[in-house]
């Protein structure tokens, strides 16, 4: 799983929309469109472009999935809770790497924990809350990903077995048929 490192990135991936929240997370996402002959001839990276798919390389590296923590310090004062955030973020990420394919995504904190509840900066108390909001972000997100490609793929089918699509079978078996030489003994 590759990182986001640069703010473009992160304003790209964000701006794409979300497609999972809990009372303090929200998980944005950005899909990365497969790489097609037309980009590699033309690649529209580099200074001046205003591609958002150019910020995320092109070959074997698009097809992993990206991913940033975003917390603010409006949210965690500490920079010991904000790196113990981060850490938690990429910990969980790992587990759900296989439904997060081909896409950049950014886990941005929406809103603080209650430092009376959590009175250290790092207690176990607090890395537990914060690791079972992830948990619940994350499958939130990977359910719904699985949703959205099950409905594609119904769709395809659909394509595949309308009825202009049996009778454009039918027609090419007839033609093929009639085509074909007779072999006579």
């Amino acid at each position: 799983m590759q990182r986001l490192k640069t703010r473009p990135q992160f304003q790209a991936t964000m701006s794409a929309g979300t497609i999972a929240r809990t009372p303090h997370f929200a998980l944005h996402r950005m899909e990365l469109v497969a790489e097609v002959p037309d980009m590699v001839a033309n690649p529209r990276t580099g200074p001046g472009s205003n591609d958002p798919q150019a910020l995320f390389g092109i070959g074997a590296v698009r097809k992993q999935a990206w991913l940033g923590a975003m917390v603010p310090k409006r949210w965690a004062r500490r920079s010991v809770t904000r790196h113990t955030i981060k850490r938690q973020i990429y910990a969980v990420s790992s587990d759900y790497e296989d439904a997060l394919l081909c896409a950049s995504y950014v886990v941005r904190l929406r809103s603080g924990f209650d430092r009376k509840q959590f009175v250290s900066a790092t207690s176990d108390q607090l890395k537990a809350a914060v690791r079972k909001e992830l948990q619940q972000l994350f499958a939130t997100g990977a359910r719904r990903l699985t949703q959205a490609r099950q409905t594609a793929e119904a769709e395809v089918d659909l394509k595949k077995n309308s009825p202009q699509a049996i009778d454009r079978k039918a027609q090419e078996a007839t033609d093929s048929i009639a085509n074909q030489p007779e072999n006579q003994p």
